[in-house]
């Protein structure tokens, strides 16, 4: 079972996001939390394997306890809710090592899904969300951004940029495999690659370098 904390300011939040993931057979809601303070101590205290945080929250918001979190239980796996006018704060989120983020209007089974997705070592960021992301980086600094990515990324061979290129495209490494008819370990060397060479610490991080860098998969 995946072990999941639930941290939102709003009570009916809080139950809906419980009743979806519960219905799933995999998946348990085993904690809930009022503010982000509490969402530390919850992860400090208890077995948990993903949380998932809104941003808004009293006492410690949610890029706070992300931060705390990873100091205090860096095996738990933290996906971050978001709505489109916190685009500035999801890229916040996402540089201090969140496992990924997604709207609170997103499809119940698309709230299933990044749940499984961040248990399983997996980055998810959702298309609607990061189209969203990526129109911010249309700026002057973006381009700048782009230039330092495609710079970084110029240390890598070209199949960890073919690799690279899938996770920006939030692929597992068993879908990305399966694309390049290779195998899921094979594919999980690769990324270790990639994040060591990158000086990136998790796969959204790389993924974002990726999109900074304009990199798409063969062919896409």
């Amino acid at each position: 079972m995946i072990r999941v904390l639930v941290a939102d300011d709003e009570p009916l939040i809080r139950a809906g996001i419980r009743m979806i993931l519960t219905s799933a057979d995999d998946i348990d809601v085993v904690a809930e939390a009022r503010d982000g303070r509490e969402a530390v101590e919850t992860a400090r205290s208890t077995a948990v394997d993903v949380a998932l945080l809104d941003i808004q929250m009293p006492e410690l918001d949610g890029l706070t306890a992300l931060a705390e979190i990873g100091r205090v239980a860096p095996q738990v796996r933290v996906l971050i809710l978001t709505t489109f006018g916190e685009r500035e704060n999801v890229l916040r989120a996402l540089g201090h090592g969140g496992a990924g983020f997604l709207l609170k209007d997103s499809a119940p089974q698309e709230l299933i899904h990044a749940v499984r997705a961040a248990a399983a070592g997996n980055a998810y960021l959702s298309p609607a969300a990061t189209r969203h992301v990526v129109d911010t980086l249309a700026s002057p600094a973006a381009t700048a951004r782009g230039e330092e990515a495609r710079r970084r990324l110029s240390a890598l061979t070209e199949r960890e940029l073919q690799v690279l290129a899938l996770l920006g495209e939030g692929l597992s490494n068993a879908d990305a495999g399966a694309r390049l008819h290779m195998s899921e370990a094979t594919v999980k060397t690769y990324v270790s690659r990639i994040l060591t060479k990158l000086d990136c610490d998790n796969r959204v991080q790389a993924a974002l370098l990726a999109r900074d860098a304009g990199l798409e998969p063969a062919g896409g």
